[in-house]
C-alpha cells in the first residue's frame, strides 16, 4: 500500500490534530481552563497512538483513534454549545475550570483588538440607561473565537474518522486477502 492512500491522508489529518490540539492547550492553560487541560492531553496521546498505529499497520489502536474521535466531537460539540449559550450551557459558568478558579477564556481579556485598559471607572455606558460595559472595542469577541477553535477540531477530527475507518477496512481486507492465499 502505497503513500497515496488514505493511510497518508489520515497520517496528514493526525499531524493536524496534534499541531491544533498543542495549540488549544496553550491558550487553556493560559486560561486555567482544566477541564479542557485534561481532555486535550488525552487527546494529544490518542492521536500519537493513532498516528503510530497507521505507520505501523496496527488497527487496534487505529480503532481507538476511531472510538476516540466519537467523543473528542462529542466534546467539541460541547464546548461550541457551551460558548454560544445553547442548550441551557452558559459561557459564564465555571464548567471548564472546574470550579477551582474563577479564570475563563484567555480570548476574553486577549482577544484580537480588545483594549480592556480603557475601561471607564463606572462600567456603565450611560447612567440614564444602564448598560454594562465589559469589552471595549473587540474585533471578534471571545466565545466566537473558542467556537472557531472548536468547529476547526470538529471538522479535522471528522475527516480523521472517516481516514481512519477507510485505513482499518484495508488493513482488514489485505489481512483476509493473506490468510485466503
Amino acid at each position: 500500500m502505497g503513500c497515496c492512500s488514505g493511510r497518508c491522508m489520515l497520517m496528514f489529518f493526525c499531524a493536524l490534530q496534534l499541531i491544533t490540539a498543542v495549540e488549544r492547550q496553550v491558550f487553556d492553560f493560559l486560561g486555567y481552563q482544566w477541564a479542557p487541560i485534561l481532555v486535550n492531553f488525552l487527546h494529544v496521546i490518542v492521536v500519537i497512538l493513532g498516528l503510530f498505529g497507521t505507520v505501523q499497520y496496527k488497527p487496534r489502536c487505529i480503532v481507538l483513534y476511531i472510538v476516540w474521535s466519537v467523543f473528542w466531537v462529542t466534546w467539541n460539540i460541547f464546548i461550541c454549545c457551551l460558548y454560544l449559550d445553547l442548550g441551557g450551557l452558559s459561557k459564564d459558568s465555571n464548567y471548564l475550570s472546574l470550579g477551582l478558579s474563577s479564570y475563563r477564556s484567555w480570548w476574553k481579556d486577549n482577544g484580537p483588538g480588545c483594549e480592556n485598559g480603557n475601561l471607564p471607572t463606572t462600567r456603565w455606558q450611560h447612567m440614564e440607561s444602564p448598560a454594562l460595559v465589559s469589552e471595549l472595542g473587540c474585533v471578534l469577541e471571545f466565545q466566537y473565537i473558542e467556537v472557531m477553535h472548536s468547529a476547526l477540531q470538529l471538522f479535522i477530527s471528522a475527516l480523521g474518522f472517516v481516514f481512519a475507518c477507510y485505513v482499518v477496512n484495508i488493513f482488514n481486507e489485505e489481512e483476509d486477502t493473506y490468510l485466503y492465499k
